[in-house]
């Protein structure tokens, strides 16, 4: 086994959707319609790789989601003040962050 590392919310998104067929190792075709919020327990992701996202959006809601089961120790709130503070870009062609 060997960490899988989600990059960006999209991928995150598509292979929480398949965990039931990747981890029975088989392949995954199809689409979906995975609204992760939390709490939510993560099944194949590891990690995420992530831009900071605008407030009040399914994508923070994911993040959040994602913070919470790896027990870290800051919330979105208080890594997203520090990214003001630091003078980090957001949206889309922003800054990322790595979550382990």
């Amino acid at each position: 086994r060997r960490p899988v590392i989600a990059v960006g919310t999209t991928a995150m998104r598509s292979i929480e959707s398949a965990a039931d067929t990747v981890l029975a190792g088989g392949a995954f075709d199809g689409s979906t319609s995975i609204f992760i919020k939390p709490p939510y327990t993560f099944r194949v992701a590891d990690g995420l790789i992530t831009n900071f996202h605008i407030p009040h959006t399914s994508l923070l809601m994911l993040l959040d989601a994602f913070l919470q089961s790896k027990g870290a120790r800051m919330t979105w709130r208080q890594l997203y003040e520090i990214a003001i503070k630091e003078k980090f870009r957001f949206y889309s062609f922003g800054d990322s962050m790595l979550i382990l």
